[in-house]
Protein backbone atom coordinates (compact mmCIF):
# COMPACT_ATOMS: atom_id res chain seq x y z
CA UNK A 1 0.00 0.00 0.00
CA UNK A 2 2.92 2.36 0.67
CA UNK A 3 3.96 2.50 -2.97
CA UNK A 4 0.52 3.56 -4.16
CA UNK A 5 0.00 5.95 -1.27
CA UNK A 6 3.21 7.86 -1.93
CA UNK A 7 2.12 8.29 -5.55
CA UNK A 8 -1.08 10.05 -4.48
CA UNK A 9 -0.97 13.77 -5.12
CA UNK A 10 -3.25 15.78 -2.89
CA UNK A 11 -4.77 19.00 -4.23
CA UNK A 12 -3.37 22.07 -2.48
CA UNK A 13 -5.38 22.82 0.65
CA UNK A 14 -7.13 19.43 0.52
CA UNK A 15 -9.23 18.58 3.58
CA UNK A 16 -11.28 15.36 3.79
CA UNK A 17 -14.99 15.89 3.28
CA UNK A 18 -17.99 13.80 4.36
CA UNK A 19 -19.19 14.14 0.73
CA UNK A 20 -16.41 11.78 -0.38
CA UNK A 21 -16.20 8.01 -0.04
CA UNK A 22 -15.01 7.33 3.51
CA UNK A 23 -11.28 6.53 3.75
CA UNK A 24 -10.69 6.82 0.02
CA UNK A 25 -7.02 6.98 -1.08
CA UNK A 26 -6.89 10.80 -0.79
CA UNK A 27 -8.25 10.76 2.75
CA UNK A 28 -5.82 8.02 3.76
CA UNK A 29 -2.91 9.97 2.26
CA UNK A 30 -4.07 13.16 4.03
CA UNK A 31 -4.07 11.42 7.42
CA UNK A 32 -0.82 9.57 6.69
CA UNK A 33 0.92 12.89 5.97
CA UNK A 34 -0.66 14.51 9.03
CA UNK A 35 0.55 11.68 11.27
CA UNK A 36 4.06 11.71 9.77
CA UNK A 37 4.36 15.49 10.22
CA UNK A 38 3.17 15.22 13.83
CA UNK A 39 5.70 12.46 14.51
CA UNK A 40 8.52 14.47 12.91
CA UNK A 41 7.65 17.48 15.12
CA UNK A 42 7.73 15.35 18.27
CA UNK A 43 11.04 13.73 17.32
CA UNK A 44 12.58 17.12 16.52
CA UNK A 45 11.46 18.52 19.88
CA UNK A 46 12.84 15.44 21.65
CA UNK A 47 16.20 15.86 19.94
CA UNK A 48 16.28 19.51 21.01
CA UNK A 49 15.51 18.51 24.60
CA UNK A 50 18.30 15.94 24.58
CA UNK A 51 20.72 18.48 23.15
CA UNK A 52 19.72 21.03 25.81
CA UNK A 53 20.12 18.43 28.56
CA UNK A 54 23.64 17.68 27.37
CA UNK A 55 24.56 21.38 27.24
CA UNK A 56 22.94 22.44 30.54
CA UNK A 57 24.36 20.10 33.10
CA UNK A 58 22.90 21.92 36.11
CA UNK A 59 25.98 23.80 37.28
CA UNK A 60 24.12 26.57 39.09
CA UNK A 61 26.04 27.36 42.29
CA UNK A 62 22.91 28.65 44.03
CA UNK A 63 20.84 25.87 45.62
CA UNK A 64 17.52 27.58 44.80
CA UNK A 65 18.54 28.05 41.14
CA UNK A 66 19.65 24.42 40.92
CA UNK A 67 16.38 23.20 42.45
CA UNK A 68 14.42 25.34 39.99
CA UNK A 69 16.42 23.95 37.06
CA UNK A 70 15.97 20.38 38.24
CA UNK A 71 12.21 20.92 38.55
CA UNK A 72 12.07 22.41 35.04
CA UNK A 73 13.96 19.43 33.61
CA UNK A 74 11.79 16.98 35.50
CA UNK A 75 8.68 18.52 33.94
CA UNK A 76 10.35 18.54 30.51
CA UNK A 77 11.32 14.87 30.82
CA UNK A 78 7.78 13.88 31.86
CA UNK A 79 6.48 15.74 28.81
CA UNK A 80 8.94 13.89 26.57
CA UNK A 81 7.85 10.57 28.09
CA UNK A 82 4.22 11.36 27.23
CA UNK A 83 5.32 12.27 23.72
CA UNK A 84 7.26 9.00 23.42
CA UNK A 85 3.99 7.19 24.14
CA UNK A 86 2.27 9.42 21.60
CA UNK A 87 4.82 8.42 18.93
CA UNK A 88 3.88 4.80 19.62
CA UNK A 89 0.21 5.66 19.02
CA UNK A 90 1.12 7.52 15.83
CA UNK A 91 3.05 4.47 14.59
CA UNK A 92 0.03 2.31 15.40
CA UNK A 93 -2.24 4.65 13.39
CA UNK A 94 0.20 4.50 10.45
CA UNK A 95 0.09 0.69 10.61
CA UNK A 96 -3.74 0.83 10.59
CA UNK A 97 -3.56 2.97 7.44
CA UNK A 98 -1.30 0.38 5.81
CA UNK A 99 -3.64 -2.44 6.88
CA UNK A 100 -6.75 -0.63 5.63
CA UNK A 101 -8.21 -0.43 9.16
CA UNK A 102 -7.71 3.30 9.79
CA UNK A 103 -10.73 5.45 10.53
CA UNK A 104 -12.92 2.67 11.91
CA UNK A 105 -13.81 2.21 15.58
CA UNK A 106 -11.97 -0.71 17.17
CA UNK A 107 -15.04 -1.39 19.36
CA UNK A 108 -18.02 -0.99 17.02
CA UNK A 109 -16.43 -1.09 13.57
CA UNK A 110 -18.29 2.13 12.70
CA UNK A 111 -16.52 4.97 10.86
CA UNK A 112 -14.91 7.55 13.15
CA UNK A 113 -16.01 11.05 12.14
CA UNK A 114 -13.62 12.97 9.90
CA UNK A 115 -13.79 15.93 12.31
CA UNK A 116 -12.66 13.68 15.18
CA UNK A 117 -9.86 12.17 13.10
CA UNK A 118 -8.72 15.59 11.94
CA UNK A 119 -8.59 16.81 15.56
CA UNK A 120 -7.13 13.55 16.93
CA UNK A 121 -5.68 11.47 14.09
CA UNK A 122 -4.67 8.70 16.50
CA UNK A 123 -8.29 8.10 17.59
CA UNK A 124 -9.28 4.44 17.61
CA UNK A 125 -12.89 4.83 18.75
CA UNK A 126 -15.93 6.87 17.82
CA UNK A 127 -16.84 9.56 20.33
CA UNK A 128 -19.73 7.43 21.58
CA UNK A 129 -17.52 4.36 22.11
CA UNK A 130 -14.84 6.52 23.78
CA UNK A 131 -17.42 8.03 26.17
CA UNK A 132 -18.75 4.56 27.05
CA UNK A 133 -15.17 3.36 27.64
CA UNK A 134 -14.45 6.33 29.92
CA UNK A 135 -17.70 5.80 31.86
CA UNK A 136 -16.77 2.14 32.39
CA UNK A 137 -13.28 3.13 33.54
CA UNK A 138 -14.76 5.62 36.03
CA UNK A 139 -17.09 2.98 37.45
CA UNK A 140 -14.16 0.60 37.97
CA UNK A 141 -12.07 3.34 39.62
CA UNK A 142 -14.91 4.27 41.95
CA UNK A 143 -15.41 0.67 43.17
Amino acid sequence: MTETMTAIKLPEGYVPSPDEEFMNPQQLEYFRRKLLAWKADILRESAETLQNLQQDNLREPDIADRASSETDWSVELRTRDRQRKLVSKIDSALRRIEAGEYGYCEVTGDPISLRRLDARPIATMTIEAQEAHERAEKVHRDE
